[in-house]
């Protein structure tokens, strides 16, 4: 992984189709919905969703999508923002590409003032548990859809996801 050239671009008709390229390993499909599924829910929830392509060089990796300060149980109660979608291409994972994508959600919510990042995870063997907890996330005893939640607590440490 490059240090120049990461960044995220926001998605525009001139990197659409390489944001819809993006494909994740086959055994992860049922752990994270396509990017065309992320778009589509981008489109109808412009105020919460926080699409982004992320390039190395001139290489797409990846997609992420954040949710921003939404009504978590719907009835008004509970704000909440963080790591809607995560979606690093197959050949492109263990690489470094997760970590800077959530490393870039939490800068963009410290920047807004928020002071966690949530995110949800399917639980088993197969699924990014792993991941997410090494990068600090604690589950906080919710689940979302019979998907874990957990939470990454931004506090002042504002160099690092953790």
């Amino acid at each position: 992984m490059t240090t120049t050239g990461l960044r995220l671009e926001e998605i525009t008709p001139a990197n659409l189709d390489a944001a819809l390229g993006i494909r994740v390993h086959a055994a992860q499909e049922h752990a994270v919905a396509p990017v065309v599924k992320s778009l589509a829910e981008a489109y109808v929830h412009p105020e919460a969703a926080w699409p982004r392509l992320i390039v190395d060089g001139d290489r797409p990796v990846g997609f992420l999508m954040a949710f921003l300060d939404i009504d978590w149980f719907e009835d008004g109660s509970v704000r909440r923002s963080g790591l809607w979608r995560l979606n690093i291409a197959a050949g492109e994972q263990g690489m470094g590409y997760g970590r800077f994508a959530v490393e870039s959600v939490a800068r963009e919510l410290r920047r807004r003032g928020t002071e966690r990042l949530y995110v949800t995870w399917h639980p088993g063997p197969d699924g990014p548990e792993g991941f997410y907890l090494g990068l600090g996330f604690r589950p906080n005893g919710e689940t979302s859809g019979g998907q874990t939640v957990g939470v990454l607590d931004l506090g002042q440490d504002r160099g690092r996801p953790a």
